[in-house]
Formats: C-alpha cells, structure tokens, sequence
C-alpha cells in the first residue's frame, strides 16, 4: 500500500546507475568494462554512463578516460573550481593540472611590489600576475593558484613546483583587467544562481513516499489517510511510475468495488529535480493544486512529492535572504525611489538612463513594461504577502519619453482577493501621461 521509492523494481540503466554511484571516487570507467560485469550491452552502458556524467557521478579527462568523481553540490554554486578558470579566460594549463578541480576562494591581482603582494595572498587564491616568476614561485609555496596574464610563459622549474604542489598554473592571452573582469563576471552569475532554489533542494531522495498502486481500492486508500493524516496521494504502476492522482474528490460518491485506476485523475502534473521551486509555485496556482509529484527527468518513476506547504516554506526563506546578485531587473529598478503622491498613494520616481533608451533614444518599451511590472508588484504587496503571478498584461505607449527623462510610476489596485489581483499602472513625465498598463494576477498567498 505505502511504498518506498527506493525498493521498486529497477531498470538495467538504473542497476548501472547505482553501481557506478558504489564505486570509490577516482575508479575508472568503461563501457567494455560495465558491460561485462553487469552483463548488459554495451548500448546500454554507454547510455548510462552518458547519464551519470550528466548527473556529475564521472567525469572524462583526456588521456585519462572517464573516471569516477565527487558528485558537486550545490551550496558551492558560487565558487569557481581553477579548471572553470581555464575555460572562462581561454587559458593554457602549465602545470599542476591535478589541481584544476579545487576552488578558489578569491582572487588577488598583483599589481604591486612582491613583498606587499604576499601579504595579500593566502592558500586557495588565485594570483593573477603577468611574467613575474619569483612571485609564481611564492604564490604556490603559499597555497595558491597561478594565472599568467599577456599569453607569457614560465620556467620548468615552476612548472615542475605546480605539479609536486598539485596547484594549476595557467597562462591566458588576456590582459589582467579583461581577465579579472571574465571572472567577476562568472563569479557574479554565479550569486545570480544561487538565489534560484530547485525541487532538488527540498527532495529528499531517501525518503519514503506515500503511494497508492493503481490496483488498489477505496479502503486501501483510507487506511494509508488514517495512518498519514494526508488524503492526496500519487497513484504509481508496477513499475513505480506515476500515472495518476487519487484525492478526497475522487472517492466521494464513488463504488467502493472500484479499483483506484477508475477513480484516479490520468496524467497529472508533475516536476522534475531541476524544476525551479518558483515554476512548481507558479504551476500550483495556475492549476489550483496542492501536490506536485516529483519524477525522473528519463522514465518518469516517482522520486518524491513537494506539497504546496513546502514550496511556501522555501519561498518565504528565499525573501528572508539578503540581495546576493542582482538581474537585469534589479539593476533597472535600483533607480527609483518610493514616495507618496498627494493623496498618500504608492508612486515612484527616477530617471529614464541612457541605457533604458532604444536606438531612437526614448525608454525602450521592454524597459517601460518591466518598470510597470515591478511597481505592481510592490503595490500588491502592501495589501498581500505573497508571490505575485502575472496572468495577463495590456500595455499602452501614449508619448515616447526621451533619455534622462524623470518618470513618476503610479500604481493602482483595482481589485484584490485572496488569489488574485488586478492592477492599473501609469507613467507619468511632466504631468503627462505616457504609459499606461492593465494587469491581472494570481497572488500565491503565503
């Protein structure tokens, strides 16, 4: 009746999955080699060796093979490994390869005399300084990492240190601004990242799920409510597959005789791990929802189900974190500031920057939308706490505004219930209206 997801019969992909997730780290792989220990073809050990390298279970070097490795976590989004370096600048790896894998907590550009710049430096940095070798030197006898800028080279003798070390030394075509730019750029996307919480993140691919087969009846269904205090349940085949839904809807009024796949609602929504917490919110409110089961990207067995009290719970601590990258959306907002006009409403006021401005050099319309989107969520949320949905939006450009122009937004809500809104917003320039937009708007309720 209630199943463990981990104890359903599994596939060969799967058994080879799991076999390549037993191995030690550093063991290597090959298709010839899986094949015959797990006596499956070889057609089938390259896909799902192919799938564990997407999943970051192995990992190909070249002159090397493919080889098991440290599945990443995600809490380490942010930090950049010294072989991601290497791509983002283009770079050459000189030595200490065996150490590209390691982080980097930050970087130090040696701009200065070497005395100073050891000061400076500590072990898991990584010194960005031109053909400077004494200073290469000193960089990795102190733990760090090496990035030579202007495509120089470097002597044997710190070469060989980088490899004893296991420390890169990399030597990029780039000069040091344009590389310290690449990497605080990478880095910055990063920060972007780390903000977008996945079903992943909330998933426990352990934990026992709750499910009903579809050959199971009304009674079993109510036994497993009594035991759970839950009344929505997935419904899964014999191949732990989800194929439908079975709520409290379902079995009123229903024969008890019939089995569950008469009862169930066919073909439900369902996500998958790397599926945003944002989406699967979004998906609930659209589709009225109050639980999401949660599949394989590949056969669409069940993993785990989120429920929209977890997904609230997430949300409201993603609120609670401080701003640790900002979008395109922030940076456009970052301009205005909040007032109130003369009737003690919400308004904001800013300047329309060069950068806002098509190639006529008026606000560009896309700009004009976004502003008008963010002050109708600002509105809303003096009324409601919560996660806006935009359903629907009418935009109108009346006047065109020119660059350095200063606007006024104005927001005005229509209409407000507990799952839904409506609301006007017009821009303003000289007391002239020259934008105006209509939206509607689920109101995820938290």
């Amino acid at each position: 009746m209630e199943m463990d997801v981990n104890a359903e019969t599994v596939t060969k992909h799967e058994q080879i999955l799991r076999h390549i997730e037993s191995l030690k780290v550093g063991n290597k792989i090959s298709v010839r080699k899986i094949a015959k220990v797990l006596e499956v073809s070889e057609g089938t050990a390259y896909r799902a060796i192919k799938e564990a390298e997407n999943q970051g279970l192995v990992s190909t070097k070249e002159r090397i093979g493919t080889v098991r490795v440290e599945k990443k976590k995600r809490s380490n989004i942010d930090k950049l490994t010294y072989g991601e370096v290497v791509n983002i600048v283009d770079g050459e790896v000189l030595g200490g390869a065996e150490g590209l894998s390691k982080t980097l907590n930050k970087f130090v550009i040696g701009a200065m005399q070497q005395e100073a710049m050891m000061r400076y430096i500590d072990a898991g940095n990584l010194l960005i300084v031109g053909n400077r070798e004494k200073a290469h030197i000193c960089a990795l006898e102190q733990g760090a990492a090496v990035l030579i800028t202007g495509g120089f080279d470097t002597s044997d003798d710190v070469k060989a240190l980088a490899n004893t070390l296991g420390l890169p030394i990399i030597s990029s075509s780039y000069d040091t601004f344009t590389v310290a730019s690449m990497i605080n750029r990478a880095i910055y996307d990063r920060l972007i990242k780390k903000k977008i919480m996945l079903v992943e993140d909330i998933v426990s691919s352990d934990s026992i799920v709750h499910a009903l087969k579809n050959n199971h009846t009304m009674q079993d269904w109510q036994q497993l409510v009594e035991k759970t205090g839950h009344s929505r349940f997935p419904v899964v085949d014999e191949w732990n597959r989800v194929i439908g839904m079975i709520t409290s809807k379902d079995i009123v009024n229903a024969d008890p005789s019939h089995t569950l796949d008469k009862l169930m609602t066919r073909n439900p929504l369902t996500v998958h791990l790397r599926t945003s917490i944002a989406s699967a919110a979004h998906l609930m409110v659209w589709e009225g929802i109050e639980l999401l089961p949660v599949v394989d990207a590949n056969n669409r067995k069940m993993i785990g189900v989120i429920s929209r009290n977890d997904v609230l719970k997430v949300m409201q601590y993603i609120q609670r974190q401080p701003q640790i990258g900002e979008t395109f959306e922030d940076l456009i907002w970052s301009g205005f500031e909040e007032f109130r006009d003369e009737r003690g409403e919400l308004a904001f006021r800013g300047v329309i920057s060069p950068q806002m401005s098509n190639y006529f050099g008026s606000g560009s319309a896309g700009i004009l939308t976004t502003l008008m989107t963010q002050a109708a969520y600002y509105v809303v949320h003096e009324h409601k706490k919560g996660d806006l949905v935009i359903d629907n939006m009418s935009t109108y450009f009346i006047k065109p505004v020119q660059m350095e122009s200063i606007i006024e937004i104005r927001p005005k809500i229509i209409e407000i219930s507990r799952k839904f809104a409506k609301i006007d917003v017009e821009i303003y320039h000289e007391g002239q209206l020259v934008s105006k937009a209509l939206l509607t708007a689920q109101v995820f309720d938290q």
